[in-house]
């Protein structure tokens, strides 16, 4: 299949190990085009038995994804070929990260910035996800917008860190290091960042290099979990949210006062926090 042509992803293939590096900038913002990119890239790979593990990695050092493109549903035609794409029972978000996650190559996500929202949803769906220690953070900053996530991260976490820190995840909104990440169970461990590339590099090229078929019956022993019933009681609570008008003002403020850009993004906790103190 074609591995280039695409405008927010590049891609790179090593010995069986295929990288995608996501390039949007100034923050990837996870866009409708990105999404749709993700979708034919990683739809066309799961025929493409050359490739055994892909690596997820960012060409913008302080993001991996910032978090869903706030501004996606004025996207219109794009958007609307996700929405006729995407399986039955998933909404278009939970549809991108269940691709990740249901893929049968290895996917591994090297973080060595910041994801929140929809970034840290699909680091979750990932097999494997590896974070620089003294850059790296994940939050789900969705309460904070008004609205709750509606990606996968409530089945993701739930499975991954158990339901009380799901819960403090998802109500606090705030980010968390790598190293607490990795406590929790979120990513598989924090490496220090000059050893990050070097160490996914390794893991990646090992596995890569097994006899056939172990791969794929690894992942046949270890399936991922059947969220099917998670996923339509989250979509109905995000879907209720996101109409409300509190919802829209917390996103559109933000976007006024920086949302989406490079400082705007490096405490878009703080921002939002503010954002809804001015409007209270």
């Amino acid at each position: 299949m074609p591995l280039d042509g695409f405008s927010t992803l590049h891609t790179d293939l090593d010995g069986g190990v295929l990288t995608i590096t996501l390039d949007n900038p100034p923050v990837n913002a996870l866009s409708a085009t990105m999404m749709r990119e993700l979708r034919d890239l990683l739809t066309g790979l799961r025929s493409e038995t050359t490739v055994k593990v892909i690596v997820v990695q960012s060409g913008i050092p302080e993001f991996l994804i910032a978090h869903v493109d706030m501004d996606i549903l004025a996207q219109a035609d794009v958007f609307a070929d996700l929405a006729a794409s995407a399986p039955a029972g998933l909404n278009v978000f939970q549809s991108v990260s269940e691709l990740l996650r249901t893929q049968p190559q290895v996917t591994v996500v090297k973080l060595a910035g910041t994801a929140r929202g929809g970034g840290a949803e699909f680091v979750a769906a990932a097999d494997l996800a590896f974070a620089a220690t003294e850059t790296a953070g994940l939050g789900q900053i969705e309460a904070l917008m008004g609205i709750t996530p509606g990606g996968g991260a409530t089945q993701y976490l739930l499975e991954k860190v158990g339901r009380n820190r799901a819960l403090e995840l998802v109500l606090t909104g705030e980010r968390i290091d790598a190293t607490t990440a990795a406590a929790y169970g979120w990513i598989n461990r924090a490496v220090p960042a000059a050893d990050l590339d070097a160490f996914v590099h390794q893991v990646a090229h090992r596995i890569a290099a097994l006899a056939d078929g172990v791969v794929t019956a690894a992942k046949r022993a270890l399936p991922p979990q059947d969220h099917a019933a998670g996923f339509r009681t989250e979509h109905l609570a995000w879907a209720e949210l996101v109409e409300r008008p509190a919802a829209r003002q917390l996103m559109a403020g933000a976007t006024r006062r920086g949302a989406q850009t490079v400082g705007g993004e490096r405490d878009l906790e703080g921002l939002l926090r503010s954002v809804a103190a001015q409007q209270a």
